[in-house]
């Protein structure tokens, strides 16, 4: 991992040095846009409305419009702030943790110490462990200010920032208005139902099935040879069977999925198995 952020997590008087890397990633297949007709790659361009001139990101300003004026913010303006000069992961006060509602979680990043001695660090990271409080910290990280968690997951010191209160909008239906009677029978069979699927979480037990089905998809054209050379956008040949590959790509694709669900619904058994109460 790279670090992407470099500065001091603050409370009182103790300063504790700290690098911060994200601690999670996208795991999506990466995919672009091209043309249908010849394959060819589509690309957008940042072009001026008023000179029509492709615009280099060096030669491009940040700006607020509110209908009828428009205020331009160089990067000289926004350095100068200095909110966002600061280097700082300030905390300004220790909650209960089950006070967070989690709505509220963001990003995460996790904190690794950056000093010779880890003592602060590790004295932050007990506190935090031992008396069962979660840090409530503000800092700035590219160009935002930013509200965050401070909390321990496992041996390390993880800041999850937080959206702001007025960023979470209340839930307001006229349904949940409406008077609704619930028989005791019907909790009773609605309590069996949860009790029927009731285990501890485990979150290997889960899959992204359409990245899996995706991928299949992929490696099914490239062994058909249904591809483009990416150096040669043009001119690609089209298959005279073409029905044909669609029909056994279909029915590779479809017995890759089957193959998977066996393998995962046996893999939920065995887990189950395992993790039942008093074995």
């Amino acid at each position: 991992m790279r670090a992407i952020w470099k500065g001091a997590v603050a409370f009182g008087l103790v300063n504790v040095p700290v690098k911060v890397y994200s601690a999670t990633e996208d795991h999506d297949i990466p995919l672009h846009q091209v043309h249908d007709e010849d394959g060819g790659r589509i690309r957008y361009q940042r072009r001026c409305e008023i000179c029509g001139e492709l615009v280099d990101f060096k030669h491009i300003d940040k700006a607020y419009d509110d209908g009828e004026h428009t205020v331009v913010l160089t990067d000289e303006d926004l350095s100068s702030l200095p909110v966002e000069r600061s280097r700082e992961i300030e905390v300004v006060e220790f909650v209960p943790s089950d006070q967070i509602d989690p709505v509220m979680f963001d990003r995460a990043y996790y904190l690794e110490p950056d000093s010779t001695s880890t003592k602060a660090y590790v004295l932050l990271r007990r506190t935090l462990q031992e008396t069962d409080r979660t840090a409530i910290a503000q800092f700035s990280l590219r160009q935002k200010s930013r509200l965050a968690a401070l909390r321990v997951r496992g041996d390390v010191l993880m800041l999850q920032t937080l959206l702001w209160d007025d960023e979470v909008r209340e839930a307001s239906f006229p349904a949940l208005e409406e008077k609704v009677r619930i028989s005791a029978k019907e909790k009773q069979m609605s309590a069996a139902l949860v009790d029927s699927f009731s285990t501890d979480f485990d979150p290997e037990n889960f899959t992204d099935d359409y990245q899996v089905q995706l991928r299949t998809l992929i490696d099914a054209k490239i062994e058909k040879g249904d591809t483009i050379d990416t150096e040669e956008t043009f001119g690609a040949a089209k298959d005279d069977d073409g029905d044909d590959n669609v029909l056994d790509l279909m029915e590779a694709l479809r017995r890759s999925v089957e193959k998977n669900r066996e393998k995962k619904a046996g893999g939920t058994k065995a887990a189950g198995t395992t993790k039942k109460k008093g074995a």
